[in-house]
């Protein structure tokens, strides 16, 4: 039999402990099958965090004794746990927290109960360094499933500055999205990042990023250089949406305290065709039942080249 390190054990017993605490409807699943537990199941975990059943099954029993950073992150925002709990769960994992100067990913418990309650509204979360970190069925309905875009692709001020031969293609949507306003868009986005740079000067991600963005885009470089400090916080987009049509929308921006999150959300005007459009939509993408972006297992914060 192989032994199990006890610190490895306190992890996985931590997790259960968790995973009972959490009711499904705190986790914004179903609750109208009869269920011998108050908790999660492993199988609803394991589906909202982005891993394997054995492996969460291996982690609980101490017998997996080494999760990644991203796994731990996953874990975190699925279990709903608070900036302590989290950091918690890492040094459990023998990993060191993110410390706070650098970007958090992890979305609190209050921020997650209220994206629970948005209804059909398209929503997404977005890290401080504009990382796609979250996203709900109305998004995936309005502009296609990001789960199918590499996670360094999820980013939306990469996606806005594209670099390289593959400049203009769109990876947060799956079909043409056009913007009414790309000028003051443009420099909010150079001023969000000017800004989280500040706030999160350790930060090896957001560096990485900037660092690529000025190199490889002359607008990026030129807004960059001016050195402004804004905040992004509405906007008007055409969607192109191959099965109902354009769909007007508004896009208004929520920006949540220290960790600096990106609250993105999509409505059409009530009663206007493009709110039909939208509900078509939904009714078309209702396959899809995203109730967090799982993204898949991999070592350290840094997304890989």
């Amino acid at each position: 039999m192989v032994p199990v390190n006890t610190h490895d054990a306190r992890l996985g017993a931590t997790i259960r402990a968790w995973r009972d605490r959490l009711s499904p409807a705190a986790a914004g699943l179903p609750t109208g099958r009869a269920r011998r537990a108050a908790g999660l199941r492993r199988e609803e975990l394991a589906e909202l965090a982005g891993v394997s059943v054995d492996y969460l099954v291996r982690l609980e029993q101490g017998r997996a004794t080494a999760p990644s950073a991203q796994v731990v992150a996953s874990l975190s925002r699925a279990l709903r746990l608070t900036v302590a709990e989290r950091d918690h769960l890492y040094r459990l994992a023998h990993l060191v927290a993110p410390a706070q100067d650098t970007i958090s990913d992890h979305i609190p418990p209050g921020v997650q109960r209220v994206l629970a309650r948005l209804g059909e509204a398209a929503a997404a979360v977005f890290a401080a360094d504009w990382q796609l970190i979250w996203w709900n069925r109305g998004w995936a309905a309005l502009l296609g499933d990001p789960s199918s875009t590499p996670v360094k692709l999820r980013n939306f001020a990469r996606d806005h500055f594209p670099v390289g031969s593959g400049g203009g293609e769109q990876h947060l949507s799956h079909w043409p999205v056009t913007n009414l306003n790309v000028e003051a868009t443009d420099a909010a986005i150079v001023s969000d990042l000017r800004r989280a740079t500040g706030r999160f000067p350790g930060d090896t991600r957001l560096a990485k990023l900037t660092d690529e963005l000025t190199a490889g885009n002359a607008r990026f470089a030129e807004l960059w250089a001016q050195g402004s400090v804004a905040a992004h916080r509405e906007d008007r987009k055409t969607v192109a949406h191959p099965a109902v049509g354009p769909i007007a929308v508004d896009c208004d921006v929520l920006t949540d305290g220290d960790l600096e999150l990106k609250i993105v959300i999509l409505t059409a005007e009530p009663g206007s065709e493009d709110e039909s459009r939208f509900r078509l939509a939904l009714v078309a993408g209702g396959d899809t039942q995203l109730l967090a972006a799982p993204t898949p297992p991999m070592p350290g914060r840094v997304l890989p080249e």
